[in-house]
């Protein structure tokens, strides 16, 4: 009897979290518009007054890869990123679904410029979100390059917390920022995540 109620309940919850899945709401940008794959968006913070949108920068005194960071000046929208789900017949981006973040244009580093988790910086304790990651290809050796996005009250964040690979042992933390030199830089964090929006460009 333990047994069949065992399995019942584990079925149960698979169902669940396949319509879970296949229900989660569309992520929304500033003039309420779904976002789609393949378009470009500039990624803005919901608190002005403390910087721009996201863009590439040399920072932690390297030069490549660049990390990605807020701009310095509030007026400035920062450089467009495209969004690719994991499964890239879906076409919509969904909250709390993998996906990969690239920004549009090239840099002085011969690189791509999707981003990634980058290894742990031990003198500043703590994980930078740099740029050099691989688009697609969902595995063991490319979990560091998928994002999710997710509600946070009315607002959107970033959260690192990849699926991608089920038997990995993953981080799952949300994005927010590291202050060095008056420059914002995306890392994960334990506090205050990174609240943004999104506008079509």
């Amino acid at each position: 009897m333990k047994k069949a109620t065992l399995l019942f309940l584990f079925s149960l919850l698979c169902a669940l979290n396949s319509v879970n899945s296949a229900t989660n709401n569309p992520v929304l940008d500033i003039a309420g518009k779904k976002l789609v794959t393949g378009t470009g968006y500039y990624i803005l913070p919901v608190i002005r007054g403390q910087g721009g949108g996201l863009t590439l920068a040399a920072t932690r005194n390297k030069t490549c890869p660049l990390d990605v960071v807020q701009e310095l000046h509030e007026v400035k929208n920062g450089l467009p990123v495209t969004f690719t789900p994991v499964n890239v017949k879906k076409g919509v981006i969904r909250e709390s679904t993998d996906m990969n973040v690239k920004f549009l244009g090239a840099t002085i580093c011969v690189q791509s410029t999707v981003w990634k988790l980058d290894k742990y910086d031990e003198s500043r304790k703590k994980y930078f979100v740099t740029s050099g990651g691989v688009e697609g290809s969902p595995g063991v050796s490319t979990t560091g390059n998928w994002f999710k996005i997710e509600k946070n009250g009315d607002d959107y964040k970033l959260v690192f917390c990849p699926t991608v690979c089920k038997f990995c042992k993953v981080i799952c933390k949300d994005v927010g920022y590291f202050i060095e030199n008056g420059r914002r830089i995306l890392a994960l964090t334990d506090d205050e995540p990174f609240r943004v929006m999104f506008k079509k460009a």
